[in-house]
């Protein structure tokens, strides 16, 4: 299962300076091109998937797909959830499957910013997932994506980044050098000196946004100071929408189909350059050796109550599939009982766990769950005894 933990992944790109592409996807061709050209050139590589980009789309119905795809994937693949605005969409993404998650608040004052995705990243860590962080403010140029970004360009500052990594508990930094989100013109002036004092200060990996269109060389300078992520959609984008107009050029009574014919083919082509060219071509036996795999894993809790209180036992189980659902890193919660003893009913539930790690910290908010659903019941004195967890990997 070559799904694996994306701070992994990033530490070995950041430690043997080459960057790993973060891919944004929007539909199932950008999904199995990303993926075919991950193979074809053995690289590790990261399914980018924007919160912005999905107000036309339902994510729920897209992750299923992203999941699969990474699960079967013949190399290292790690899912990230990118411009997430609230905690709540965060909570959801890791639900749905992203391991790793970018809480963007760029735009709020330092105090702020750091306030929010500290507590935030909290609650992802103990989902057993990364974060990423933003200081300073990426702004927008030309491109379909750039209109989620609009604003002045703010650049990350020195001085503040060692406090930020520091207080926020982000396991990456999203900087701000001079990029911009959507098209790049090969004139784009990085401060890549500035880039290296933010590298030294705080010593994690980095991660590049509006990284599509740059030259080469300043792609190699951004990697040797520290950038191990790059993310690319516009140019992605631009190379679909360049086949489109060219197969309904002269054919307007071309199908759906038909429009969308080559498209596959020509971001395979285009992703695969980008892999070469960051230097992640080649490296997936060896990040995959590094890498802790992402699996789920369940929990079976089972507890007992009197057989005098069976009219209430629908209620018990609805009101604790609700609670427990609602814990982040919860994913599934399976629930039934039986009746295996003449003056005792067995409820079970089955919880499901997007990580191992969460059931550390979820184990007393499961017992919490329950002993506040009791209480909650209209018999306070159910009697009630539990049964040793049972947890597996699955």
């Amino acid at each position: 299962m070559p799904l694996v933990d994306m701070r992994d992944m990033l530490k070995h790109a950041y430690q043997n300076n080459y960057a790993i592409g973060g891919f944004g996807l929007v539909s199932l061709d950008f999904l199995e091109a990303i993926i075919i050209a991950a193979e074809s050139c053995r690289s590790p590589v990261i399914l980018n998937l924007s919160e912005p980009l999905f107000d036309r789309h339902d994510f729920k119905l897209i992750m299923p797909a992203v999941e699969r795809a990474a699960q079967q994937a013949k190399v290292p693949v790690a899912i990230h959830f990118d411009h997430a605005q609230t905690p709540e969409s965060i909570s959801q993404a890791i639900s749905l499957g992203c391991n790793s998650v970018m809480l963007d608040v760029s735009a709020e004052t330092f105090t702020v910013n750091i306030a929010q995705t500290s507590r935030v990243a909290e609650m992802v860590h103990a989902c057993g997932a990364a974060i990423e962080g933003a200081l300073g403010f990426v702004g927008g140029a030309e491109g379909e994506n750039a209109v989620n970004h609009l604003g002045e360009a703010c650049f990350t500052p020195v001085a503040e980044t060692k406090a930020y990594v520091n207080r926020s508990g982000v396991d990456f930094l999203s900087v701000s050098i001079g990029t911009r989100h959507g098209r790049q013109h090969r004139h784009t002036k990085l401060d890549l000196k500035r880039l290296k004092h933010i590298n030294q200060e705080i010593g994690i990996p980095l991660v590049l946004h509006g990284g599509s269109g740059l030259a080469e060389d300043q792609y190699h300078k951004l990697i040797l100071n520290g950038v191990a992520k790059i993310n690319c959609y516009t140019e992605l984008s631009d190379t679909a929408a360049a086949v489109i107009r060219c197969n309904v050029q002269g054919h307007a009574k071309k199908g759906y189909i038909e429009v969308l014919q080559g498209i596959k083919d020509k971001l395979i082509e285009r992703i695969k350059i980008f892999m070469h060219l960051w230097g992640s071509s080649g490296r997936a036996a060896e990040v995959l050796m590094q890498c802790r795999t992402w699996q789920l894993a369940e929990q079976i809790v089972i507890f007992q109550v009197e057989k005098c209180h069976l009219l209430q036992i629908n209620m018990l189980i609805e009101h604790g599939q609700e609670q427990l659902s609602s814990v982040p890193g919860v994913r599934q919660v399976f629930s039934g009982w039986s009746i295996n003893d003449p003056n005792q009913i067995h409820i079970c539930w089955r919880v499901q766990f997007v990580h191992h790690d969460v059931i550390n910290h979820c184990s007393q908010v499961i017992n919490d769950c329950i002993f506040s659903l009791l209480s909650n019941s209209a018999n306070p004195k159910l009697s009630i005894a539990f049964s040793p967890s049972i947890s597996k990997m699955l």
